[in-house]
């Protein structure tokens, strides 16, 4: 006897593309609902006015000129690291290992910084540092992408494994570097005579992340929309298959590709140690590598559009920091309250690509009833 297959009440139907309002109205409501559970979990738990603690976020990201300026400036650092994943990203290259790329560009840097303090001009290293950390980016990218080109290998298995090599190869070298000796650390790199240290710009020392980002978002714009190699990478992205069918040598734009995008992870590998921190640890890159990835997805690949979820990112990130500080709740608390808020936010992306319908057999039934 064949059994009656039952058929749901529910099933999923992709949208037609919203309109912009909509879309917008969306996810809107969805950052209040978001608020809304964050205020009641705070007033349940804790017992602290939530008015009082999104306050604190505010005051942690803009409550003074230095917190403003360095919400900037690590929205820069953040942002340039997604733009740089978002070509591999685009052509559907599941490029992992933004933070080992990153490590490695600063790396260089700081071994221009340390090598050849005394024996050239600062402005030398300079530029040896941007060179290096670029060239050393390169090639971290370059390695899983020729692999995935010859052999067809997993790629995120060979990016997400190139941040460990890239971690180990910075801690051999702070061993080697180590200021004093058994320390563990190197400390500030050329603390006195500067060399090496990025200038200021516009008499700021801010500025100049902040200028480099813009600018790599105004040529990846450029690049990926109007330019040969950025249609090569949207075909790619879309069919393997249908980019060599009309000519377009696959490999090719797969290594040239993630060279672009190991370069620019290695140019904010050079922000961080030669004009931010000015030294070298196995966590300077804070896992912004892999927060990366969640910025680009949610901005859709488009430069322009990462600006805003870059923000949202470190407002959070800056905002838990404050929220820890001024009512002595334990750092988790905070973190709580940033991933409900980005779940969210994430969340909401469903309902702007699908709908959920009721099957038409149950419809049926209901207007039969009727």
């Amino acid at each position: 006897m064949d059994k009656k297959i039952r058929e749901p009440l529910f099933h999923l139907v992709k949208r037609d593309n919203l309109p912009r309002s909509k879309r917008v109205l969306i996810r809107m409501g969805a950052i209040v609902l978001a608020l809304l559970l964050c205020a009641l979990l705070t007033a349940l738990t804790t017992g602290i006015n939530p008015i009082e603690v999104f306050g604190s976020i505010v005051s942690g990201a803009f409550g003074s000129t230095r917190k403003m300026w360095i919400t900037f400036q690590d929205l820069s650092v953040l942002l340039l690291i997604s733009l740089a994943l978002t070509p591999a990203f685009t052509m559907r290259f599941w490029n992992i290992g933004g933070e080992g790329q990153v490590l490695v560009g600063g790396l260089a840097t700081a071994a221009c910084m340390i090598c050849l303090e005394g024996k050239v001009p600062s402005a030398v290293i300079i530029i040896l540092s941007v060179i290096s950390s670029v060239l050393a980016g390169a090639l971290w990218g370059f390695i899983p992408a020729v692999c995935k080109a010859r052999w067809n290998t997993n790629e995120t298995l060979m990016t997400l494994m190139m941040n460990y090599i890239a971690t180990q190869l910075v801690s051999f070298f702070i061993i080697v570097w180590e200021v004093p000796k058994g320390s563990g650390k190197i400390g500030i790199i050329n603390q006195n005579s500067h060399a090496g240290w990025m200038p200021s710009l516009f008499g700021s020392k801010y500025m100049l992340c902040i200028a480099v980002s813009l600018a790599v978002m105004i040529f990846l714009y450029i690049y990926l929309r109007y330019s040969k190699h950025g249609y090569e990478i949207q075909v790619v992205g879309e069919s393997e298959n249908t980019a060599r069918y009309v000519g377009i040598k696959v490999s090719k734009v797969i290594i040239r590709t993630m060279l672009l995008s190991g370069a620019l992870c290695g140019l904010a590998g050079l922000l961080l140690v030669g004009s931010i921190n000015h030294t070298i640890t196995t966590t300077i890159a804070g896992g912004q590598g892999f927060t990366a990835v969640l910025v680009s997805w949610m901005a859709k690949f488009n430069p322009f559009t990462m600006i805003f979820s870059a923000f949202l990112i470190i407002f959070m990130k800056r905002g838990a920091g404050e929220i820890a500080t001024t009512f002595g709740l334990n750092q988790s608390f905070a973190d709580i309250l940033t991933g409900m808020i980005l779940f969210f936010i994430i969340g909401c992306e469903f309902f702007i690509n699908y709908r959920i319908k009721r099957s038409e057999k149950h419809e049926s039934k209901g207007e039969e009833a009727c």
